[in-house]
């Protein structure tokens, strides 16, 4: 871990703790069953999770709706940038208070909610997840954890700091498949795992090309500088919202970002992974005339093969070695499939290479599988891991539960602990990926050199720092623009 840590705070008396001591205290009131009051199956307000979401369109529409299902929630407060996006979830949840800025709703409401649900765009994950834990308040936010290396750290310390209850948005962590996949390889069925594969058929919007040159015009419902919030200022650009922009690296992760954390989770958590020490990357390339390459160093690339190395872990008896491969690129096929079966869910999967077998899974680590598939129904191991009740759909209510219930009282997931180490390997992936586009002007006037290509980087997880190529550091942790910067 970082040699920095963050000291942990007293604990403070939490908004459920206040009421219910609060009542106990006050003399000569009579304490009534809540049924009386509101009929058996009602939930009183103090005992509800009052929740706060900012990103409101979208995947954070469909995480709103997803905690207010598990009937222990209320969505009393919603922040978007953009009116359309926010539409439909302002139509949802009528009573709740809109706002366009965070820090506004923080600044007013902080007082009022229990919870904050962060739905944004990769670059602004960071800013308002601390500044909710500073606020003492648990938070949800969607994957990647963060969009830089150095947030994920800070988050993940900040957990522990703040001790409020977390949950990155992977909710393939709460399926049954990862769990099946421990108890397989913890009953030593397929051997000793080194090698991992990862794959996924993303990205499915533009990557791999040029920054438009004509700059767009801004839609009246949507506050521009408060969507690029810590980026960099720059002129609006058209289908960048409300999902383009995942393929620039300003704003989103690319492929690995949007993947990364649904199919590296289940080789983490069988495996008990944790900081990579190397990464090499080979991308796609893109050409723009005849023996012409492209150079976008602003966009993601339409493709790339990324290799991490991991220590041997107590699961491990040698390094483990994970491939991740995105923009269609898959793996060689295991001898034991046979001809006509599908591999992992056909764009995505997961594929455990051990000394004695094989195992596979699709995407949030479903459908897992021995091979050959006929194993599958042969072999039965005693179940020793308890699952969560709904699994990936019950991702939500687990860390309602939990945050009722007071830090450290429930186990969620995929808690900052476990998903920031996750989010920094997917991250240091990127790194070796962005390498590819540093490069320098030869002397002689002619052409550049590429000094990221055709290497292997060196990583240092105690200082977050790459040891034999200073100028890809810069990716680890990234210039704010002012008024944004991260409040550490």
């Amino acid at each position: 871990m970082s040699e920095n840590k963050l000291e942990t705070p007293p604990l403070t008396v939490s908004r459920r703790e206040f009421i219910t001591k609060s009542a106990v205290a006050a003399a000569g009131i009579m304490i009534v069953p809540r049924f009386v009051l509101g009929g058996r199956g009602y939930t009183a307000p103090s005992d509800q999770l009052v929740i706060a979401g900012v990103g409101v369109g979208g995947k954070g529409e469909s995480d709103l709706a997803s905690f207010f299902k598990s009937g222990k929630a209320r969505i009393n407060y919603l922040c978007d940038v953009d009116d359309r996006r926010a539409a439909r979830s302002v139509q949802s949840f009528p009573q709740a208070k809109y706002y366009k800025d965070w820090r506004q709703l923080f600044d007013k409401e902080a007082k009022n909610f229990d919870a904050v649900c962060v739905s944004t765009p990769d670059h602004n994950h960071a800013n308002v997840a601390l500044a909710a834990m500073q606020l003492g308040k648990h938070v949800y936010v969607q994957k990647p954890l963060t969009h830089d290396i150095y947030e994920a750290r800070v988050l993940a310390e900040a957990a522990r700091k703040y001790k409020v209850v977390t949950q990155m948005g992977n909710q393939g962590a709460s399926n049954d498949g990862v769990r099946q996949l421990r108890e397989w390889y913890d009953a030593k069925l397929i051997g000793d795992v080194d090698t991992v594969y990862c794959w996924t058929d993303r990205p499915v919007w533009p990557q791999g090309i040029p920054w438009p040159a004509t700059p767009g015009k801004v839609p009246p419902e949507l506050d521009w500088d408060l969507w690029l919030g810590s980026a960099p200022q720059t002129a609006y650009i058209d289908k960048l919202v409300p999902f383009n922009w995942r393929g620039w690296w300003e704003y989103g992760t690319g492929a690995l970002g949007d993947m990364g954390c649904h199919l590296l989770e289940a080789p983490f958590r069988v495996l008990d992974l944790q900081y990579p020490t190397s990464v090499q990357a080979s991308v796609g390339s893109v050409y723009v005339d005849e023996f012409k390459r492209g150079y976008f160093p602003e966009s993601c690339p339409p493709s790339s093969h990324v290799v991490l190395t991991f220590p041997r872990t107590s699961k491990t008896k040698h390094d483990v070695t994970v491939h991740w491969m995105d923009g269609g690129i898959q793996p060689e096929r295991p001898a034991e499939l046979g001809f006509n079966e599908l591999f992992g869910d056909g764009g995505n999967g997961i594929l455990f290479v051990g000394k004695k077998g094989k195992m596979m899974a699709s995407t949030y680590s479903a459908n897992p599988q021995l091979l050959p598939l006929s194993r599958t129904n042969e072999v039965k191991v005693k179940p020793t891991l308890a699952r969560v009740p709904g699994g990936a759909d019950g991702h939500y209510a687990q860390w309602v539960e939990a945050c009722l219930a007071g830090y450290g009282n429930k186990e969620v997931s995929s808690p900052f602990e476990v998903a920031g180490p996750l989010t920094e390997a997917l991250l240091i992936a990127n790194l070796a990926i962005r390498g590819h586009d540093i490069r320098h002007a030869n002397a002689d006037g002619k052409g550049f050199t590429y000094p990221g290509r055709n290497l292997k980087l060196d990583w240092d997880p105690r200082q977050m720092k790459v040891t034999n190529l200073d100028e890809v550091n810069r990716f680890v942790k990234r210039e704010y623009r002012q008024g944004w910067t991260l409040g550490v």
